[in-house]
């Protein structure tokens, strides 16, 4: 269960996840300068919506993805705040997948495979992206790029996981029907 993990935010505190037990939680890792960056517009709208029903999001800056998140901890959270105006907790910048990726997301993704991008203007050139680098890229559980969701009841289960093709309104219905 993610209540067995503890996370660094941005400034340094620890935060337990045991204290999200029965919330609704997305754990998603996020990027500054992507091309899927303008879906912190979603998130706050999808926070602000649903919070005080019981929802968090937990924001993992990455910059395992075309090096998108490059600034310190602090610059990104001013990138964050100011442009879009996040209210939830932002971690601190990690890995997601290798040697230092996160043990939360070593537990997400067994839990939890890839099963595909959803039709959207970048899964072509995802596809072939990641074809060259790896054939056997799509059978693996691995993070593939910035803005991969997943989704948490409140008993503490991975339910889903969305890729950051997955339009926002499928994202949204999922959380609501856990609520």
């Amino acid at each position: 269960m993610i209540y067995d993990y503890k996370l660094t935010t941005g400034n340094g505190t620890i935060l337990d996840l045991a204290d999200f037990r029965g919330k609704v939680v997305m754990v998603v890792n996020t990027a500054t300068g992507c091309g899927f960056t303008p879906q912190y517009t979603d998130l706050v709208q999808i926070y602000n919506n649903h919070h005080d029903k019981g929802f968090e999001i937990l924001d993992i800056p990455c910059n395992q993805f075309g090096g998108q998140a490059p600034g310190t901890d602090e610059e990104i959270h001013k990138f964050c705040t100011m442009n879009f105006h996040t209210p939830f907790p932002q971690m601190r910048k990690s890995d997601v997948n290798g040697a230092n990726e996160l043990p939360l997301y070593t537990y997400l993704k067994s839990q939890k495979d890839f099963e595909g991008f959803d039709e959207h203007p970048f899964k072509d050139l995802l596809e072939k992206t990641f074809a060259k680098q790896d054939p056997d890229w799509a059978t693996k559980p691995d993070i593939k790029w910035n803005f991969t969701k997943f989704i948490i009841d409140r008993q503490g289960n991975v339910v889903a996981r969305f890729e950051p093709t997955a339009y926002m309104g499928y994202v949204e219905d999922c959380i609501v029907s856990l609520l």
